[in-house]
């Protein structure tokens, strides 16, 4: 029997839309239908993140969750290395927060092609 993965020529990627960024934190504790790498939304705050343990923001705007300091001369895959995250999931949020005209956290922007 063929899995998901073997059966679709596509990869699911899921956002999660909050109304404040605390709401999305908590629910990044607590809710197990969202996984590590997803990506969170809270339009309200002008916020895009990444889930993780503790959720970060690749916005400018942060609201409740992290902001992140990758390390001098950090690629995109060493820094979602150290956090134990896709690469793409980092990638899937920045081009969200682009098309949505959010302003990209200037510790990012090096990482992310424009």
């Amino acid at each position: 029997m063929l899995t998901d993965n073997e059966r679709f020529a596509f990869t699911v990627h899921r956002i999660h839309a909050f109304k404040t960024t605390g709401n999305a934190y908590d629910a990044v504790q607590t809710d197990e239908a969202i996984a590590t790498g997803d990506t969170l939304l809270v339009l309200g705050e002008a916020v895009v993140g990444v889930a993780l343990t503790w959720p970060f923001a690749v916005t400018a705007e942060a609201g409740h969750l992290h902001q992140v300091a990758p390390k001098a001369g950090d690629t995109l895959d060493a820094f979602a290395g150290s956090l134990r995250v896709d690469p793409s999931a980092i990638t899937h949020a920045v081009t969200l927060a682009r098309q949505l005209g959010f302003a990209i956290d200037p510790a990012l922007q090096p990482l992310s092609a424009d």
